[in-house]
């Protein structure tokens, strides 16, 4: 008989409690864990899952994640942060600093190394900025490096009070310390006057010259991030302000660097627009990008940077490979409707399951790569906070509702106990789905339609009425010149010239020439409208024209409507032509449809062709 797979765990951080749950098929707290009932600051499991710590006001205690029993508590008060070495070995916290009332301008080491096993506080930092407090590990915790200005500072951990070696980097900003079995470290120097900005990667502890770099010339910030063997390295260079105007946010690139500096190359997408996410896959031979303004592309490089697949276009922000590699999540979360899309990379990136998971503020894979856990937190949604477990299949098979929940997140375990050799169905859901049925078949299967702003939902106006700004323009075709970018703006002609959402599309800004085509264009096509509009009001009058003598006289005996050719007739037939047309703007104009400047001229003159007609003996019968 084989052994069963360990049970996955995640923890619920609530506003006055903390619980460790075990997930399918108990989906029940552990009753060994001694929960706090105060405020929890914050917490963490360690990397490899034999730890979890938590910090509240007076101390913080460290827990044995299997079990939930207490293995030390630590003697500090307010800490902020904390975090685990990737072994387990230390636990680092950071709290505010303090200043010592006994002596002028001495400040209190506020970030410290304790002992996971033993609580032992081992040694003291100062740290200010809690930006980028925590330390950086190698992958066997045999040294850790900190960022002090203009140097990133390496330690033995042997040995946590002598500085080992130095890097010693101008202007450095932020680093990133390899996962990896070489020790590497990549580091981002801001950019300064003249000077672009650029990441390095050195090997440790040979710091005379780079094995890779590449210079970002727009770049404010980057972000980096190592695959899991430490071999390669990507950075998403933005800037805090889009120069072309195309978008709110800055302009984002991607870019690719290798530690054998073999290759450094910008990562090509064939898609206009920001970058959204991108992550490495656990195998470390390819990468995934989520791109372009809305829908946004999804595609799948190698190692190299090389195209390997592209998924359809649609609204997603997220992509997360399962701990195996095998399925790919994309998901559209925080400003999207939560969809969900499920992918198998060994079937060809064949989707094998879709659902809604509205209001998603976290989601996560468990450990073995069977579920996804989607959750709605505080303070981002203060209302239908609450944990759901799907099956990769798209099955809702666990929900749990709380009034305030802050933090949710799986225990890290070691993927090689959980081998995904095939595909399973899903198993039969817990009672509690059965209980919030209704919620989520609510929440799912809610019809899409267009968002009826809140000026027309009192006047009966439904989601598929012509409501919106961009609809009324469609309908009455205004600015029939101008586009969408994807992202909502307005743009015009090939230069894309960006507007705020809401305004009235951009003039365009033409050379005398063609200023002047233009307008004979748009008279030309007063012309021939005004000629369609008399060509209509004809063939109506020749198809209810009555005989010479009903249409000479009323009823009464008065006169009607003219019969003969003399000049008085031809006059009355001209006139009754433009009254006819002013009728069709009116109405066209009780439609809403946006007249000319000279249709509206035009209707203001009705009064007075109706008093040039009365003068040629015409009078208005009721029909």
């Amino acid at each position: 008989m084989s052994q069963s797979a360990p049970v996955t765990q995640y923890l619920t951080r609530l506003s006055k409690s903390l619980d460790l749950n075990n997930a399918t098929p108990e989906y029940a707290r552990i009753s060994s864990f001694e929960a706090p009932q105060v405020p929890v600051r914050c917490t963490k499991y360690s990397a490899n899952g034999q730890y979890m710590a938590y910090a509240v006001q007076d101390y913080v205690k460290i827990v044995d994640a299997a079990s939930g029993a207490d293995v030390a508590t630590l003697d500090v008060q307010t800490v902020n942060d904390l975090d685990f070495s990737p072994l387990g070995k230390f636990l680092v916290t950071w709290e505010i600093p303090k200043k010592d009332p006994e002596v002028q301008d001495k400040v209190f080491p506020n970030m410290k190394v304790w002992s996971s096993a033993t609580g032992e506080l081992i040694h003291s930092y100062m740290c200010k900025l809690q930006s980028g407090w925590n330390l950086q590990f190698t992958h066997d915790e045999k040294y850790f490096g900190r960022l002090i200005k203009d140097e990133v500072v390496f330690y033995e951990t042997s040995n946590l009070k002598t500085v080992w070696s130095k890097l010693r980097v101008e202007n450095c900003s932020s680093f990133a310390l390899s996962p990896g079995q070489n020790y590497s470290v990549a580091v981002f120097i801001a950019q300064k006057g003249s000077k672009p900005a650029a990441v390095r990667i050195y090997q440790l502890p040979n710091f005379n010259q780079p094995v890779s770099q590449k210079t970002f010339f727009k770049a404010d910030n980057v972000q980096m991030l190592w695959n899991k063997l430490g071999t390669s390295l990507l950075c998403l260079a933005q800037t805090e302000v889009d120069k072309t105007g195309k978008s709110y946010y800055g302009e984002t690139n991607l870019y690719l660097l290798g530690i054998a500096g073999s290759y450094d190359s910008k990562i090509t997408l064939d898609k206009e627009g920001p970058i959204y996410d991108f992550s490495w896959s656990p195998s470390s031979r390819e990468f995934g990008v989520v791109y372009g303004y809305m829908p946004a592309k999804t595609t799948i490089f190698d190692a190299r940077g090389n195209e390997v697949h592209s998924l359809p276009l649609a609204p997603r922000n997220t992509i997360k490979f399962s701990p195996q590699g095998r399925l790919v999540l994309i998901g559209g979360f925080g400003n999207l409707q939560g969809a969900v899309d499920i992918y198998d990379r060994q079937d060809k990136f064949k989707k094998i399951s879709s659902f809604q998971a509205s209001n998603t503020s976290v989601s996560e894979w468990s450990p073995d790569g069977k579920y996804i856990l989607t959750a709605t937190t505080s303070p981002r949604l203060r209302v239908d906070n609450g944990v759901k477990i799907w099956h990769h299949s798209g099955e809702l098979v666990y929900v749990q509702d709380y009034p305030e929940l802050y933090q949710v997140t799986w225990r890290p375990q070691d993927v090689n106990q959980f081998p995904l050799r095939s595909l399973s169905p899903a198993p039969k859901p817990h009672e509690s789905v059965a209980a919030n049925v209704k919620i989520v078949k609510k929440t799912s299967d809610k019809p899409a339609g267009a968002y009826v702003p809140p000026h027309a939902r009192n006047a009966g106006v439904t989601r598929n009425s012509t409501t919106s700004l961009y609809q009324l323009e469609i309908k009455n075709n205004i600015g029939a010149a101008t586009t969408t970018n994807g992202g909502g703006a307005y743009v015009v002609g090939a230069a894309k010239t960006k507007v705020v959402p809401g305004a009235a599309p951009p003039k365009e800004e033409l050379s005398k020439s063609a200023a002047k085509n233009k307008k004979k264009r748009e008279a030309a096509k007063r012309a021939k409208e005004q000629e369609e509009e008399a060509a209509a009001a004809a063939a109506a009058d020749a198809a209810t024209a009555p005989t010479a003598d009903a249409a000479n006289t009323s009823p009464s005996g008065e006169l009607n409507g003219p019969t003969g050719s003399s000049f008085e007739d031809k006059k009355i037939r001209s006139l009754l032509k433009k009254l006819r047309a002013i009728e069709d703007l009116k109405q066209r104009q009780i439609n809403g449809d946006k007249l000319e400047d000279t249709q509206v001229q035009k209707i203001t003159t009705e009064i007075q062709v109706r008093k040039e007609l009365e003068s040629y003996g015409w009078v208005e019968t009721d029909e």
